[in-house]
C-alpha cells in the first residue's frame, strides 16, 4: 500500500515539475532550439530533467555529500536519523553520501564506456559498409561470432581473466557492446553509401575519412544518437549487474550495484534502504528511454506531440 501511495505522489509531483521544466527550456534556449523544447512531450521533459539532475549530482558530489565517500562515520546498519538521513551501511559509512558519489562513479563510467563503444563500433561499421567486399564480410562474420556469446557471460569471463580495475571494466564492456553498435552503424550506412551524393564525392577523389565524416555520418546521425541512449542504458545496467556480482566497480568505491548487494540483508527487516540505489538505477534507465523515444519520434518526421 505504501509503495502505491509513493508512486501516485511521485507521478503527481513529476507532472507539474516536467511542465515547468519544459516551459523554462522554451524560454531560455535559443530560438532554433526553443520550438523543439516547447513542443516536446512531458515524458521527454521529465527524462531531460532527471538526466540533468543526475549530471548535477555527479559533478558536484563532493559539495552535496554530507560525509566523505569512504569514511566510516557510525555503527553498522544505523537507522535513519537527523545525522545520517538514510542510515549507514554494513561498515558504518553514510548511505546518502555513497548514494551521491555513486552517481559520479556509476554514471560516469557507463558514459565513458558507451562513448568508447560507439567510437569504435560506429567507425568500423561505417567503414565496412563503405569499403564492402572481403573487409565487410570479414568484420561482419567476426562480429557475428562475438555476438553469439551472451554478453554478460562474455564480460564475466573477460573480467575474470584480465582483472576488475576500472580501466579493464571500461575496455571489456566497450569491446562487447561495440559489436552491437557495429551492426546498426553498418546497417544504417549501407542505405547511405548508395546515394548519389556519396558517389559524386567518390568521383571527386575524396578519401575514406572525408566520406565518413562529411557524407555518411551526418546522414546516419539520428538513428545512431537514439541507439547511443539505448546502449547507455544497457551498459549502465551491465555495470550495475557486474558490481552486484562482485566483478564490477570494486570497493571501497561507491557504486549502486554493490550498494544493493552489501545492504540486501536489510530487506529482511523491512528496511527499504537497499531499494534506493536500485531505484536510482531504474529511474535513470526510464528517463533515458523517454528521451530516446522522443528523438526517434522526431527523426521519423511525424508531427510533434504536445
Amino acid at each position: 500500500m505504501g509503495v502505491v501511495v509513493f508512486l501516485i505522489a511521485f507521478v503527481a509531483v513529476s507532472i507539474p515539475l516536467s511542465w515547468a521544466f519544459r516551459a523554462a527550456l522554451a524560454r531560455l534556449l535559443p530560438r532554433d532550439m526553443a520550438y523543439a523544447a516547447g513542443t516536446m512531450p512531458l515524458t521527454a521533459a521529465f527524462g531531460l530533467m532527471v538526466v540533468g539532475l543526475y549530471v548535477f549530482v555527479a559533478l558536484f558530489a563532493p559539495l552535496l555529500a554530507p560525509f566523505p565517500e569512504r569514511a566510516v562515520v557510525g555503527s553498522q546498519f544505523q537507522p535513519w536519523d537527523s545525522t545520517h538521513w538514510l542510515g549507514t551501511d554494513r561498515l558504518g559509512r553514510d548511505m546518502l553520501s555513497r548514494l551521491i558519489y555513486g552517481a559520479r562513479n556509476t554514471v560516469g563510467i557507463a558514459f565513458a564506456t558507451t562513448a568508447l563503444a560507439f567510437l569504435v563500433g560506429s567507425l568500423l561499421g561505417i567503414w565496412a559498409a563503405l569499403r564492402g567486399g572481403w573487409l565487410d564480410q570479414g568484420l561482419s562474420r567476426f562480429v557475428d561470432a562475438l555476438m553469439a556469446i551472451p554478453s554478460l557471460i562474455f564480460s564475466l569471463l573477460l573480467l575474470t581473466i584480465f582483472g576488475t580495475s576500472v580501466l579493464t571494466l571500461i575496455l571489456v564492456i566497450a569491446a562487447v557492446d561495440a559489436t552491437r553498435v557495429y551492426r546498426i552503424a553498418r546497417s544504417v550506412a549501407q542505405g547511405v553509401v548508395v546515394m548519389d551524393y556519396v558517389e559524386a564525392a567518390r568521383l571527386r577523389g575524396e578519401g575514406t575519412w572525408y566520406l565518413i565524416r562529411r557524407e555518411i555520418l551526418p546522414n546516419a546521425l539520428a538513428p545512431l544518437v537514439a541507439e547511443f541512449g539505448l546502449r547507455f542504458c544497457f551498459v549502465f545496467l551491465t555495470i550495475s549487474s557486474l558490481s552486484f556480482l562482485g566483478l564490477g566497480i570494486q570497493p571501497p568505491t561507491a557504486d549502486w550495484g554493490s550498494m544493493v548487494r552489501d545492504n540486501a540483508t536489510l530487506i529482511t527487516f523491512g528496511d527499504v534502504t537497499p531499494l534506493l540505489p536500485a531505484g536510482a538505477i531504474a529511474l535513470l534507465t526510464v528517463a533515458v528511454n523517454f528521451i530516446v523515444d522522443w528523438q526517434l519520434y522526431r527523426a521519423s518526421g511525424l508531427k510533434e506531440r504536445i
